[in-house]
């Protein structure tokens, strides 16, 4: 019974893994990071849920969220964009740019977990609008599942910043990381 449960936990671990690096190839032209992030919390529930599904299901999920998707990652990028411009005001000196660029930071990250909780449960014929509105909802409502996610976006970029390609694994279990999230939002 314990060998089959390691077995089990091993294997969805090595699922979350492979996600990852299928989140990382699809999340390349940067606009469809959002709908790879649904597409890889759609396929872990698949996998834990036991049923059927790889690398064909991935790519159609991808693509069925990116057809209003791509809108949210257009606005992440102007959102990073946004930030990295209040980081340059701050750095240069100017008045209120250090007060800009902690509300900018705090802002980009509200966004991101709002953003994965939403991916978290994406399913087809699901809207990106209704989706977010229902996370934002969530994020507040709930603080430790965003605070466990903000500890997951910390993980991927400490990853990335100490070893550069172990952050792509890690962005499948950064996924898996927001499924339960919203699975224990769902069950309380």
């Amino acid at each position: 019974m314990a060998e089959s449960r390691r077995r089990v936990g091993f294997a969805v671990f090595a699922e979350c893994l492979l996600t990852g690096v299928w989140i990382a190839l699809a999340s390349v032209p940067l606009v469809t990071a959002p709908a790879a992030f649904a597409a890889g919390a759609r396929h872990l529930r698949r996998r834990v849920g036991e049923q059927a599904g790889g690398w064909r299901e991935f790519a159609a999920d991808v693509r069925a969220a990116a057809r209003r998707g791509w809108l949210v990652g257009l606005a992440g990028i102007g959102a990073l964009l946004a930030v990295w411009i209040d980081l340059r005001v701050a750095r240069a000196g100017l008045p209120g740019g250090r007060l800009a660029a902690a509300v900018g930071i705090f802002a980009l990250i509200a966004g991101a977990v709002t953003v994965l909780r939403a991916a978290a449960r994406w399913e087809p014929g699901r809207t990106w609008r209704s989706l977010l509105a229902d996370a934002a909802r969530r994020s507040v409502r709930d603080p430790g599942g965003s605070l466990l996610l903000v500890c997951g976006i910390a993980l991927v970029i400490l990853g990335a910043e100490f070893l550069t390609p172990l952050a792509v694994p890690v962005l499948g279990i950064l996924a898996a990381a927001a499924v339960a999230v919203e699975e224990r939002a769902r069950n309380r």
